[in-house]
């Protein structure tokens, strides 16, 4: 393919533009599904792929696995035609866009765990053909698109700029936001070239309101890591307030509720257990590895992963005493009832979720622990808590309310009935301050 020159970038632009071009999506999870039915419903002939014949075999029956993802979206796209799903990689070749929505996780010493980018990249090598337009979708450090993804793909002979064409536009995707849609999120997009970038503008442009073009990959990749480090810094810092006005008798979720009242130079963030979700809690350490490689320590952005990482073992702590203030009993042997295993309120995603942290040591305390959670009937397998897979939620009844020691409110679904709570669990102590709806009952930690 290497003396095959001058892919045609006004071609490919006027088949994005009217809808003809055809999209392959890698990774159909929480961001390559939504993607991928947003582009169907533009009009959009979409090509999902995925290594999960379980997934893959229940979208080509319209079916949907995602608890915010309504099955009726996929029996629609699949209905009419514009969408299908495969684990047969060899059809990325029928693809004249290429979307990589693969996870960026961590590795056992919070070092950037490229391979799923790395593995994808040399799938779409195999089959990489002049003309084709590749977009990298997954959270990365700067640098990844051009220093990673590129070299990758021009191991093949072809050249980026000139017979293939390279971008990078970061999801942004809120699983559960009814507000904000795949379609409502603006887009970031740098491209390796200014071909690259339009081409990349254009295919969103059909599906996307707000279209927001930047000079680099590396300005897009940094901006989406800034995004979740801003997040990540000030959730530490209502959670480490939490641990002083606590102990000064002072209600956090009432001072943040005060604070924002002020109409300028304020913005809310929330306390809780601990950080949940894939980006969060991993994110600031893909800028932190990066930074290290041009001597630049990141001590704010490690301050505040040191603040979060510890929540869990301070809800913990909270929950031992509360037990020794209220019946003079210990977490060895006692029966603990989590509310709530994923990651926020009102959705069934378990990534990175503080509940699980909050399980083990409350395991390795000596106490039995049991769930509950609406969105979440079993715990599906995760590579760092598989122990915790195939455990069912425990029904929410006054009876089995009653046989528990305490139920601790890990993450506060619309679904719960609060009241239920306070009237039939001995102890209730809640990371959330759920109860302060109720006129107070739980005890807060």
């Amino acid at each position: 393919m290497a003396e095959e020159k001058g892919a045609d970038p006004a071609g490919l632009e006027g088949r994005l533009s009217d809808r003809s071009a055809r999209i392959g999506v890698v990774g159909l999870g929480y961001v390559g599904l939504p993607l991928a039915l947003a582009a169907a419903e533009a009009g959009y002939a979409v090509l999902g792929f995925d290594t999960d014949p379980d997934k893959v075999a229940r979208l080509e029956a319209g079916e949907s696995y995602l608890g915010h993802v309504p099955a009726a979206a996929v029996a629609r796209v699949r209905a009419s035609g514009r969408f299908a799903a495969t684990a047969d990689f060899d059809r990325l070749v029928e693809a004249e866009v290429i979307a990589i929505c693969v996870p960026t996780p961590l590795g056992r010493h919070r070092e950037p765990d490229l391979s799923f980018v790395e593995g994808t990249a040399r799938q779409i090598a195999k089959r990489l053909r002049r003309g084709q337009l590749v977009i990298l979708e997954s959270t990365t450090y700067p640098g990844t698109t051009r220093e990673i993804l590129r070299p990758i793909l021009e191991g093949t002979g072809l050249r980026s700029g000139e017979d293939f064409f390279l971008a990078y536009s970061p999801e942004r995707e809120d699983p559960g936001n009814v507000d904000f849609s795949t379609s409502r999120i603006p887009r970031l997009v740098g491209g390796d070239g200014d071909r690259a970038r339009d081409l990349a503008c254009a295919f969103y442009a059909r599906f996307v309101d707000q279209v927001v073009p930047v000079s680099s990959p590396e300005v897009a990749e940094a901006a989406k890591l800034t995004e979740n480090i801003f997040r990540a810094v000030n959730i530490a810092l209502v959670n480490e307030l939490k641990l002083v006005f606590q102990r000064m008798g002072i209600d956090i979720f009432e001072v943040i509720e005060a604070a924002s009242t002020k109409p300028f130079g304020y913005m809310p963030f929330w306390p809780g257990p601990g950080l949940g979700g894939h980006c969060i809690p991993i994110d600031p350490f893909y800028l932190t590895w990066r930074a290290r490689e041009f001597g630049v320590a990141t001590r704010f952005i490690e301050l505040a992963g040191e603040v979060n990482r510890m929540m869990p073992a301070y809800v913990v702590a909270r929950l031992a005493e509360a037990l020794d203030r209220r019946f003079r009993k210990g977490l060895n042997g006692a029966r603990i009832l989590l509310l709530g295993v994923a990651y926020k309120k009102n959705v069934d995603d378990t990534r990175e979720s503080p509940a699980f942290a909050i399980w083990e040591r409350l395991r390795e305390r000596g106490a039995e622990v049991a769930y509950h959670d609406p969105h979440v009937p079993v715990i599906p397998k995760t590579r760092a808590h598989a122990p915790l897979a195939g455990t069912a939620s425990v029904p929410l009844t006054p009876g089995n309310l009653a046989g528990f020691d305490a139920v601790l409110i890990v993450t506060d679904h619309d679904a719960v009935d609060y009241r239920l709570l306070r009237e039939h669990a001995p102890l209730v102590v809640d990371t959330r301050g759920r109860g302060r709806a109720l006129g107070g009952g739980f005890v807060p930690a």
